[in-house]
C-alpha cells in the first residue's frame, strides 16, 4: 500500500532512503530550504511495481516529484526544475562554460557510473546470469573505480578546492557525487586513490542540507 499523497505541500517526493537518485533530489530540496513531503516507496517490498505507482512513474523507478504543475521523473530533470523555479540559491554557475563543466561532471556520475551499479543491474547479474555475490561485488567496485579514476583527474584539472567539485559553492555536480560516494563506501570500494573526491565528500557531509538529506535521516530508514 503506497503512502497517502495528501497535499500537505506543493512538493512531494516519492523516495526510497537508499536511492542515490532520490538522495540527489533531497539535497536540492534541503539546500533550497523548500517545504516538501516525502512519500516513501519501499523497493524491497516491490511498491515501485504496484499499479498505482506505475501510474505516477511508468518506469517504476524512484524518485518522482509531484509539483503543483504536474509530476516529474528523472532526478536531474527534477533538480533542474527546482533550480529554475527557486533560483534564489542556485546550483549552477553563471557563466555558460562553467555550467557546461558542472553538467559534464554531474552527467559523468549520473549517466556513466551510477547506471552500472544500480540495483536493477547488479540484481540481474545474480538472478539471471547466475553471478556469485563475490562477482557482483567485483563488478560494482570495478566500475566505480573506472569512473572515480577519471573523475578524480577531471577534478584536479578543473582546480577543485577539495570542498566542492567546481568553484566555491555547491553545484549539481556535488549533488550527484555525494550519494555515489556514500554507496561506494557501503560496498567497500577502495577510496585511497581519490583524495579530492574523499575531501569533497567529507566537507559536504558536514553541511546542514546534506545531513538532512542523508539516508539515515529519512523516515523510511529502518531503525538500527
Amino acid at each position: 500500500m503506497l503512502a497517502d499523497p495528501s497535499h500537505k505541500t506543493d512538493l512531494q517526493l516519492y523516495s526510497y532512503y537508499r536511492s542515490s537518485a532520490a538522495y540527489r533530489v533531497r539535497i536540492a530540496l534541503e539546500l533550497k530550504q523548500l517545504n516538501w513531503t516525502q512519500l516513501p516507496i519501499n523497493l524491497f517490498k516491490g511498491e515501485h511495481k504496484q499499479a498505482d505507482y506505475l501510474q505516477i512513474n511508468p518506469q517504476g523507478l524512484v524518485p518522482a516529484l509531484e509539483t503543483a504543475e504536474g509530476t516529474i521523473t528523472q532526478s536531474l530533470a527534477m533538480i533542474e526544475y527546482l533550480d529554475e523555479m527557486y533560483p534564489q540559491i542556485s546550483l549552477m554557475p553563471k557563466a555558460a562554460i562553467d555550467r557546461a563543466h558542472v553538467r559534464g561532471m554531474a552527467y559523468q556520475i549520473a549517466m556513466e557510473i551510477h547506471p552500472l551499479n544500480n540495483p536493477r543491474v547488479t540484481q540481474y547479474l545474480t538472478s539471471k546470469l547466475a553471478a556469485a555475490e563475490s562477482d557482483k561485488l567485483h563488478w560494482y567496485q570495478h566500475w566505480v573505480g573506472v569512473g572515480f579514476t577519471a573523475l578524480e583527474q577531471r577534478l584536479a584539472l578543473s582546480g577543485s578546492n577539495g570542498k566542492y567539485c567546481f568553484g566555491e559553492l555547491v553545484t549539481l555536480a556535488d549533488l550527484c557525487l555525494i550519494p555515489q560516494v556514500y554507496n561506494a563506501l557501503r560496498f567497500a570500494c577502495p577510496m585511497q586513490d581519490y583524495p579530492i573526491i574523499v575531501a569533497i565528500y567529507e566537507h559536504c557531509q558536514k553541511l546542514p542540507a546534506f545531513l538532512a538529506a542523508r539516508p539515515e535521516a529519512q523516515s523510511d530508514c529502518p531503525a538500527s
